[in-house]
């Protein structure tokens, strides 16, 4: 099986990255069009130049392999995908041939997360609007794509895997729930930027507390995106569902 999971940035996406590489089933692949956002936008983030050097930056020749890709020759491969990186003009219908899965967060987390790494982001780095793009995409092109709130599984990391993986046709497997400290061998090389919470943890955080309290610019830009996440949180997924 081949799994494409969507997100924005800061949505837990690097955890569930590593839930599925810590079966021994599942191979991982992280961010495959990173490169090639990075290339046609010109945007300047960290670890950019050292990202430009390792992966591909054709976009069509990024989608061929996110179809044909597998490194290890296990069962099923995980990628991890961020929304934005799938620009106007880059290419969408090979995720047609994989099982895709939706990963959320509210924004107000999104933005205090993400205001911590990079500077006065926009809209557009953070994807919601885009990532619901997606989503219906693939509604309605037939899919029923899965998806997860980043709070629900801090709050039940078992319980949320397992409904997922039930979802999916995949054997749930409690390995999913611990990793190793540190980083992976297949973690992209903005990693030393953007993973260090992940490495300094050996499986899920536990339930998110309050949510933060938000600002000025930073205020503004969580509401706009409050749109579109709830359009998709109304449609998620839930343990035994």
């Amino acid at each position: 099986m081949k799994i494409a999971c969507w997100s924005g940035p800061r949505n837990l996406s690097t955890a569930m990255m590593y839930a599925f590489g810590a079966r021994s089933d599942c191979a991982v692949w992280d961010e495959p069009f990173y490169a090639a956002y990075l290339a046609a936008t010109g945007i300047i983030h960290p670890m950019r130049n050292e990202t430009l050097a390792a992966r591909q930056t054709d976009p069509d020749k990024v989608a061929q392999a996110c179809l044909n890709h597998d490194p290890s020759g296990k069962l099923h491969i995980y990628q991890k995908h961020m929304a934005h990186h799938m620009l106007p003009g880059f290419p969408l219908d090979w995720a047609l041939g994989l099982t895709n899965v939706i990963l959320i967060r509210h924004p107000a987390r999104v933005v205090a997360s993400y205001i911590a790494k990079r500077e006065n982001p926009n809209s557009a780095d953070l994807g919601a609007a885009r990532l619901r793009q997606i989503h219906d995409y693939l509604r309605g092109s037939g899919q029923s794509p899965p998806i997860l709130d980043s709070a629900d599984i801090r709050a039940d990391p078992g319980g949320m895997l397992e409904a997922l993986c039930d979802r999916i046709g995949l054997g749930w497997d409690a390995s999913m729930l611990t990793w190793n400290a540190g980083g992976r061998p297949e973690d992209g090389p903005w990693a030393a930027h953007w993973y260090g919470a992940v490495h300094s943890s050996t499986g899920f955080s536990g339930p998110e507390r309050h949510l933060p309290t938000l600002s000025g610019e930073a205020e503004r830009l969580a509401a706009s995106m409050m749109r579109d996440y709830e359009a998709l949180a109304d449609l998620r997924l839930h343990p035994g569902a």
